[in-house]
């Protein structure tokens, strides 16, 4: 038997992000917010997350393992290391993508972005007393 469960929270914005088209209000509302299924690295079962996103180009949205600035990786950053096609839902969009953790200089102009647009991720940064993982979603398709 599966012992994962959704937050509470999280079941919330889902549904909401679902029922209207992308957009969700609260603490989100006007925020790019995006619903990442991954593959669970140890149950291989889908897992749905809402996480913030950022934009980079047309083919590219940068997703941020902050995890509220907790010491440990959320649990989609490891799912997607181990399996890095996900499905992604924006807006009224839903497709499949392929995850790739940005390095060097690329998460670095990522990150500093992600800060410019949502100071709180600085504040995440400092709390987290690691270096929080960028990871990159790109349209995949097994024609390619």
């Amino acid at each position: 038997m599966d012992s994962h469960r959704v937050n509470p929270f999280n079941q919330r914005v889902i549904e909401e992000f679902r029922a209207n088209g992308g957009r969700v209000g609260g603490e989100f509302a006007g925020q790019p917010l995006l619903l990442l299924t991954t593959t669970g690295a140890r149950s291989g079962l889908p897992r749905t997350t809402p996480a913030l996103y950022l934009p980079d180009g047309p083919d590219r949205l940068a997703v941020f393992a902050s995890n509220g600035g907790s010491p440990t990786a959320p649990a989609w950053y490891h799912n997607l290391t181990a399996h890095p096609l996900a499905t992604v839902e924006v807006g009224t969009r839903t497709y499949r993508a392929r995850a790739v953790e940005a390095a060097g200089e690329d998460r670095d102009r990522l990150w500093a972005l992600q800060v410019a647009a949502h100071p709180q991720f600085a504040t995440f940064q400092e709390r987290a007393g690691r270096r929080i993982p960028v990871m990159v979603l790109t349209p995949w398709s097994a024609r390619a």
